[in-house]
């Protein structure tokens, strides 16, 4: 069998990520029914993206920044949240459906209340709150049948959703069950959609909906989403996919914001009451990149089962204890952090008191950097205008969540950004440079990056900024410094000693500096160079590996006839970048397309051995 995978370089649109608007609930005072209406005031009207929109919106809204933080597309129904995925998709379009036959051939866009309810009309045909990117095999098994309960599947997933007879009473025919890590996202989907189109689902025909406009849906399968949504409580996944959808659409899903709304509409005899507000949140201690707090316990009515607490209004840790180490924090950065507290019900406290903590300026480890960082930066005659990204953090990187942005002159706003692709290797770096920079300082066919973007385009006195998930954490330059130039036609290289990236700029203690044009050593590697010809005379099974055209215009074969075991391949550029990578493959052929000019290293791994190829682009 024959697989082609595709090497395009993805364009990511920035989005600014928001939290609940002020004031964005403040109408939705009631009870029952009369609390879904006002709700359903507040959210109706979206902005309709158009069913092709729906990618566009994937980009930012599933990305799995939460299981393997991997960056490829997360998908609920392939997803394996305590292992290894079965497969995976990158964002973008290569992997789109198109035909399937098997799971892994392809994802595409999954309405978690099927089309044919609502005759596939607008806007409820292109509205993310409900529908998700999925692997196309399994959204073909799951077809139209409702979310219900499995006991004995007639087809299981790899991820182990199940199709089969619904086994509780009430309603015997076919249902798909998902597993339990997504059972309240897909049960708060469903709330999500009887509150926004509360104007015509008295109208749908679907064996979970009732026929009425308030109550939607059966007594069988209101029970078990109700049972769903208190099982498996709101994420920091599904908090950030709302964020991100508000982005688009303009509209949230109240009941990720609210969940406590869910008992106080359909089951108003549930427990209503939200714990007490915990108190006296306290600092512990703090690296460079964490902060410990503690805090006094909450109480309620029924009982406390567990807090959420934020840093800077993003939900960091969900706990069952009264202390919590945040990670993964950025450097001389400051923190507003804060609590709050939940019950079985779903009802959450009001917030704490909010604490302002400022992580250190270094994160300590010996020298390994804790986060990816600027390790040099060219400001040079003409277009000669280039960035260099370190990665020493001891793991490769996925890189979808990083941006870089530049201030003009010193001041206004962060340009909206320039969004960074692929994944870096341990010890490798990332080059960014001016499409028109000079052959004589850096060959542009070998930069991981070549624009003619505003970003690229600095002069001595432009701030330019490293950003994770829309978060600043290192910079060249001042923000908001004026128009004096704190670097022109110089190269700066980073200090050895400097292991961490920080928000604030240090000429003198951060950088060595270089005269006009110095790009000598502008994407230089800082692990041991491959030595591929010594390691193709000595490893045997190289002679069961062809590649063909080679060299090439960027597309190419690879055949590996020793296909006793499955292996994986990895394709890494001369800058150390991993531009592509596939495991578990079983086929002897597979096709490489639209790899960029340039000289790489094709790596196979198979068992305990690795071996190696190199392949040049024209």
């Amino acid at each position: 069998m024959k697989k082609t995978y595709s090497l395009l370089l993805l364009i990511f649109v920035s989005i600014g990520f928001a939290q609940i608007p002020s004031g964005y609930y403040n109408t939705a005072t009631g009870t029952g029914y009369t609390l879904k209406t006002q709700l359903y005031n507040i959210i109706k009207g979206h902005t309709n993206t158009g069913y092709a929109g729906l990618y566009t919106t994937y980009l930012t809204s599933d990305v799995d920044n939460f299981y393997e933080n991997d960056g490829t597309i997360l998908d609920m129904y392939s997803e394996n949240p305590s292992g290894t995925d079965p497969y995976n998709y990158t964002t973008g379009s290569t992997q789109r459906c198109g035909s399937y036959s098997s799971e892994g051939d392809c994802y595409n866009r999954e309405h978690i209340i099927p089309q044919s309810v609502f005759n596939e009309q607008s806007p409820m045909v292109a509205d993310a709150h409900f529908i998700t990117p999925t692997d196309g095999k399994v959204n073909g098994m799951r077809s139209n049948y409702p979310h219900g309960l499995v006991n004995s599947p007639t087809y299981t997933s790899q991820n182990g959703s199940k199709v089969g007879p619904n086994t509780t009473s009430g309603y015997s025919g076919t249902v798909f069950e998902p597993i339990n890590e997504f059972k309240g996202d897909i049960a708060r989907m469903y709330f999500y959609f009887a509150t926004r189109y509360e104007n015509t689902i008295a109208g749908y025909s679907y064996p979970m909906f009732d026929g009425s406009s308030n109550k939607a849906f059966t007594t069988t399968f209101l029970n078990i989403l109700l049972a769903w949504h208190a099982q498996d409580p709101v994420s920091a996944r599904e908090i950030t996919r709302n964020n991100a959808i508000y982005a688009r659409q303009n509209n949230r899903n109240p009941f990720i914001d609210h969940p406590e709304y869910v008992n106080q509409i359909w089951n108003t005899s549930a427990d209503s009451q939200a714990p007490t507000t915990p108190s006296s949140v306290t600092l512990s201690s703090k690296t460079g990149t964490s902060i410990t707090i503690s805090w006094t316990a909450s109480s309620d009515n029924v009982g406390v089962t567990g807090y959420n607490v934020y840093a800077n209004g993003v939900l960091k840790n969900t706990v069952t204890t009264l202390n919590t180490t945040i990670t993964g924090l950025t450097n001389s950065t400051s923190y507003s952090i804060n609590v709050s507290a939940r019950d079985a019900a779903g009802n959450t406290s009001a917030l704490s008191n909010t604490i302002s903590v400022t992580t250190d300026s270094t994160g300590g480890g010996g020298g390994t950097a804790t986060e990816l960082l600027f390790s040099e930066y060219i400001e040079g005659s003409g277009n000669n205008k280039a960035l260099e990204i370190a990665n020493n953090t001891g793991n490769s990187v996925a890189l979808a969540a990083y941006t870089i942005k530049k201030q003009t002159n010193g001041s206004g706003a962060w340009s909206t950004g320039l969004p960074l692709t692929g994944s870096l290797a341990n010890g490798a770096k990332y080059v960014i440079v001016n499409n028109s920079i000079a052959s004589t300082c850096f060959v542009k066919s070998s930069a991981n990056i070549s624009t003619t973007a505003t970003e690229l385009t600095f002069n001595g006195n432009d701030a330019v900024g490293l950003f994770k998930n829309g978060v600043l954490i290192d910079i060249i330059g001042t923000f908001n410094g004026g128009t004096a130039n704190f670097a022109i036609d110089v190269t700066l290289r980073r200090k050895s000693t400097v292991t961490s990236p920080s928000t604030t700029f240090n000429l003198s203690s951060q950088w060595d500096t270089y005269t006009t044009d110095t790009c000598s050593n502008l994407g230089a590697k800082t692990t041991q160079t491959l030595s591929v010809e010594t390691e193709e005379k000595t490893v045997p099974k190289l002679k069961e590996l062809l590649l063909y055209p080679n060299p090439t215009n960027g597309n190419f074969n690879i055949y590996f006839n020793n296909i006793s075991s499955p292996y994986s391949i990895e394709i890494i550029s001369i800058l150390g970048q991993n531009v592509f990578e596939k495991s578990n493959i079983t086929d002897s052929l597979s096709t490489i397309n639209n790899l960029a000019k340039g000289t790489y290293i094709i790596r196979i791994h198979q068992d305990s051995e690795t071996f190696n190829k190199k392949i040049i682009i024209n």
